[in-house]
C-alpha cells in the first residue's frame, strides 16, 4: 500500500489533490497495482479524509509529553515515535496533527512500522489537511532513512 501512498504523492502533489475513488482505482490499476491493495489503500485515504478539523478539538494546549498507549507502541517503531515527537518539539507538525498521524498509522495493522513508512503518513496527512507544504519539509519527509540517521 506504501507503493501506491507514494504513488499518489508524486503523481497529484501539484494538482493539489488525488481523483475520486472511482476514477483513482481505475488509474491504480492501470498502472498495474493489485486490486486487493487498490482496495486496501482506498479504504485508508477515505478514513483519512475523514479526518476533518471538526472531528479534532481547535487546539491541543499541554505542557507535558505524549505517553503512548500499548497498541501505539506495538504498530509504531521507536524511531518513528521518536521522530513523531521532534517534529511536533520543532513545530513542523501540531499536536492534532500528531494525533491524525497517530491514528493512520495504528490504522494501517502493520507490527512495528518504521521510520520511512511513518514518515510518508505523516506526508499524506499533512498534503489531505490542504496544506502549504514546505518544500524543506517536503524533502525530509521523502529523504531515505539512512540520511535522517546522519544528523
Amino acid at each position: 500500500m506504501f507503493e501506491i501512498l507514494m504513488y499518489l504523492f508524486e503523481s497529484y502533489f501539484d494538482a493539489g489533490s488525488y481523483p475520486e475513488p472511482d476514477k483513482l482505482s481505475r488509474k491504480l490499476s492501470a498502472a498495474g497495482f493489485e486490486e486487493e491493495e487498490i482496495s486496501d489503500a482506498l479504504t485508508w485515504l477515505s478514513a483519512l479524509q475523514q479526518q476533518t478539523p471538526a472531528a479534532y478539538p481547535a487546539d491541543l494546549h499541554h505542557a507535558g509529553i505524549r505517553h503512548f498507549a500499548e497498541l501505539e507502541k506495538q504498530r509504531i517503531g521507536d524511531e518513528a515515535r521518536q521522530f513523531l515527537i521532534f517534529a511536533e518539539q520543532q513545530r513542523m507538525i501540531s499536536a492534532i496533527e500528531r494525533e491524525m498521524i497517530i491514528d493512520r498509522a495504528v490504522a494501517l495493522q502493520y507490527e512495528y512500522l518504521g521510520l520511512d513508512k511513518l514518515k510518508l503518513i505523516m506526508l499524506m496527512v499533512l498534503w489531505n489537511r490542504h496544506q502549504d507544504l514546505d518544500p524543506l519539509l517536503v524533502e525530509e519527509l521523502l529523504s531515505p532513512i539512512q540520511s535522517t540517521q546522519l544528523h
